[in-house]
């Protein structure tokens, strides 16, 4: 770092040390997802403060640490050991130490270990205190611009491939809110295409090590994303967040074909709503929303 780190933590500390930081404390500590200016005077003031510092990759947290001037004991704890080492540190919080949380990049539990960890503090009565931070998740939303979502989800990872990882992508088409995914760098051809051929029509915005400076941010239909990807190979480098836009609500004076409204009906007197409506999506290639809510009337209408 070019700047001084003491000036750094005395900062730190005259922003963020006039709150309590109670003992036997877990402190869930966000960190930069690409660029380090991006972590908080709180979030140093606590990591200045705790006794040890569990980590998911002691390896990444330990260079944090170390551009940050600072050195304190690390315990490893990922997604192989979370429930041995949540219990080690369950005792050390119980004999009164402050322990910060920290996962590779990001905030904690979100798609990274530290969930058991959370539930493990929180059985044993004691405190969890999160910090507000990074996210990759809340980044890419903000720039994708999809206003007319109702909300949105976070999907994470599709299963790598095969037809779980097609009937996992077919049951987030269509919905009315925004659905946030991760891909690594060598699937994300495979899933662009996979949503090109699924869903061409649904907006689709591409965000590609954010944070960082080769940052990119692309919104187009899903069906041009596979030329867009192959036009530069640079493109398919980096970390991968993507956000499937929500499907535009079916207008009310809209009907459904007459082949499908009798598919539908049919479907409806042997399946629950959801599944029915998710076939007759599939089948029929007509937008959930708009087969969901023609369902509701059916089943509406044979119970009356």
């Amino acid at each position: 770092m070019n700047i001084d780190a003491s000036l750094l933590m005395q900062a730190a500390r005259a922003a963020a040390g006039g709150q309590q930081y109670p003992a036997g404390t877990l402190y869930l500590v966000p960190t930069p997802i690409g660029n380090l200016a991006d972590v908080s005077l709180r979030c140093l003031h606590v990591l200045a403060l705790v006794d040890a510092v569990a980590c998911e990759d002691t390896r990444v947290s330990g260079q944090l640490l170390h551009h940050l001037g600072l050195h304190k004991p690390l315990v490893s704890l990922h997604q192989h050991n979370e429930q041995s080492a949540s219990a080690a540190l369950v005792a050390r919080l119980q004999a009164g130490e402050r322990i910060a949380y920290v996962s590779d990049a990001g905030t904690p539990a979100v798609s990274d270990p530290g969930a058991l960890l959370v539930a493990a503090v929180q059985q044993a009565g004691l405190r969890v205190l999160p910090l507000p931070g990074p996210s990759a998740v809340v980044t890419a939303l903000s720039a994708a611009g999809d206003a007319r979502a109702q909300g949105f989800a976070f999907a994470g990872f599709l299963p790598p491939k095969g037809q779980e990882r097609r009937t996992r992508l077919q049951a987030l088409l269509g919905s009315a809110q925004s659905q946030v995914l991760f891909e690594a760098p060598h699937r994300i051809a495979n899933l662009l295409a996979l949503i090109a051929e699924l869903a061409p029509a649904q907006t689709l915005s591409v965000c590609r090590e954010l944070t960082k400076q080769f940052e990119t941010v692309h919104t187009d239909l899903a069906a041009s994303m596979p030329a867009w990807l192959a036009a530069d190979p640079q493109r398919e480098r980096g970390e991968f967040v993507l956000v499937l836009h929500a499907e535009p609500p079916q207008a009310a004076s809209e009907e459904l074909p007459a082949e499908v409204s009798r598919m539908l009906a049919r479907l409806l007197q042997e399946l629950p709503l959801k599944q029915a409506v998710q076939i007759a999506t599939d089948l029929s290639g007509l937008p959930r929303n708009g087969l969901y809510d023609a369902a509701l009337q059916m089943k509406k209408a044979a119970e009356a």
